[in-house]
């Protein structure tokens, strides 16, 4: 009788459960995020544009905040990649940043726009 390897296990039901086709976001792009809402009996597809502030995790794990304007007031929105209430990510443009986390953009005076 062979040993259960857990390790192997888990990594098989995640692989599993990745997104085939996924884009690859990085800090500072300028996306579209397609996200389901479900609320009560009904779904819809809600779009989320702004600029990616910052990437982290790896694998299943992998999420990514999004920042946006709405009327002066700015929104900011984590979402897990390979969630399946994320439809689709729409890469838009891309800003060159320096750093991984750009929490920088919170404390400019400037509007931040496409």
């Amino acid at each position: 009788m062979s040993k259960l390897n857990i390790g192997q296990i888990l990594n098989d039901v995640k692989a599993s459960q990745l997104k085939a086709n996924v884009l690859d976001v990085h800090t500072g792009d300028w996306v579209v995020v397609s996200e389901k809402i479900i609320e009560g009996n009904k779904t819809r597809i809600q779009k989320f544009e702004g600029i990616v502030m910052r990437v982290r995790g790896e694998g299943l794990q992998t999420t990514f905040i999004v920042r946006k304007d709405v009327s002066g007031v700015f929104v900011e929105k984590s979402f897990f990649l390979h969630s399946p209430l994320v439809v689709d990510v729409k890469f838009l443009k891309h800003t060159p940043v320096r750093r991984n986390y750009i929490s920088y953009i919170r404390n400019s005076k400037k509007k931040i726009t496409m």
